[in-house]
């Protein structure tokens, strides 16, 4: 049994989810947690620039012996942990990530959506290459028992071949990269080959910082033939969270998270028993479990790699510019900005846009 202690690092702290001061998810609270329940590590030093939070922090996890820094750059100047948890807003992901993998931190495990264009996105895939660093995303409704168990239910036939796939959510970069991650996960990480989409704003809407659209539409054609239709915001909801449709029967996997087949021989729908909710905190710690069987072992692929994250935000951005282009993306895609900044920056969506007669 490895008992190799491993030094952790924090970026980005904030207050956690529903407290007093509390901006955001505060996803670093969950993030110790989750670390400091595996026995494997040590947490060293937090950058935080806001100094009330960083103490509130440090007092609420019992973490005294941690030095805080005011940023990242202060931090890796004094200090090379092992592993290190990116808690920031999406807009500063990949400035902090590049940093800590030229650093040479041996694990970086961040909070999505990767990045706020494709171009830094895939800047953070090249950093870790280079440095050979573990990057991994917190997709990790990965780990989950609903999702684990429809995995397994298309992996065993129970709706022969898996054909089509719809799921639908508020939005494409915050929710929408778990769904859409989601996807890639029950079609076997196969590829996309292109998107077609079209979304709308009418007003700007911004989470943790981030501009997403109001309503959108993604469809997605996948290397083995499968089809993909993600819906967004403005009446998206279809009852169910995602439809899994086989050549035999089809799945629904409920906001209520239970889990409906009907396959062959099923006269209605039967419900697959799962003990877990489709949100279940239990997923973070196992992500990091994950992570550090990764530095332990270096031949195990983490479940929520880099690799798996930069399909699903290829998807969401190739979304966008097929709407600005108003046509099919064909993939890899070779815009690296963002075309719903672009089209918020030119008034063609948003408060901004001209009346449409």
């Amino acid at each position: 049994m490895n008992n190799t202690r491993y030094r952790y690092a924090i970026v980005g702290t904030g207050r956690e989810h529903g407290t007093e001061g509390a901006t955001g998810f505060g996803m670093a609270h969950p993030h110790i947690r989750a670390f400091q329940g595996t026995g494997r590590t040590e947490l060293i030093a937090i950058a935080e620039p806001n100094a009330d939070n960083a103490r509130h922090f440090l007092e609420k996890h019992e973490q005294p012996n941690a030095t805080v820094y005011s940023g990242v750059h202060a931090m890796l100047a004094a200090e090379t942990p092992d592993i290190a948890s990116v808690c920031t807003w999406p807009h500063l992901h990949a400035e902090i990530t590049v940093a800590l993998c030229e650093a040479g931190v041996r694990a970086v495990h961040c909070e999505k959506p990767m990045a706020t264009t494709w171009g830094d996105a895939k800047r953070m895939k090249a950093a870790a290459s280079a440095s050979g660093t573990i990057l991994t995303f917190d997709h990790q409704r990965r780990f989950l028992e609903p999702f684990q168990a429809t995995r397994k239910l298309l992996v065993d036939g129970a709706i022969g071949e898996l054909q089509r796939m719809e799921a639908n959510c508020s939005d494409l970069c915050d929710w929408g990269t778990h769904w859409i991650d989601m996807l890639f996960f029950f079609n076997g990480e196969t590829p996309a080959e292109w998107v077609l989409g079209q979304i709308d704003s009418r007003n700007e809407k911004r989470i943790f910082g981030a501009f997403a659209e109001e309503q959108g539409l993604s469809h997605i054609k996948f290397a083995n033939g499968v089809r993909a239709t993600v819906t967004t915001g403005f009446e998206a909801n279809t009852g169910q969270a995602i439809r899994l449709y086989g050549s035999e029967g089809a799945i629904e996997i409920g906001w209520d998270s239970k889990i409906r087949l009907r396959g062959p021989g099923d006269a209605d729908w039967r419900i697959v028993p799962t003990a877990e909710s489709i949100h279940g905190g239990e997923a973070i710690p196992r992500a990091a479990a994950d992570l550090i069987l990764a530095l332990d072992q270096p031949n195990h692929k983490p479940l929520l790699t880099v690799d798996n994250a930069l399909r699903t935000t290829e998807v969401i951005f190739a979304t966008w510019e097929s709407s600005r282009r108003r046509g099919r993306v064909d993939l890899p895609l070779q815009q690296e900005d963002s075309a719903l900044l672009a089209m918020l920056a030119a008034g063609q969506i948003g408060p901004g846009r001209a009346a449409i007669v």
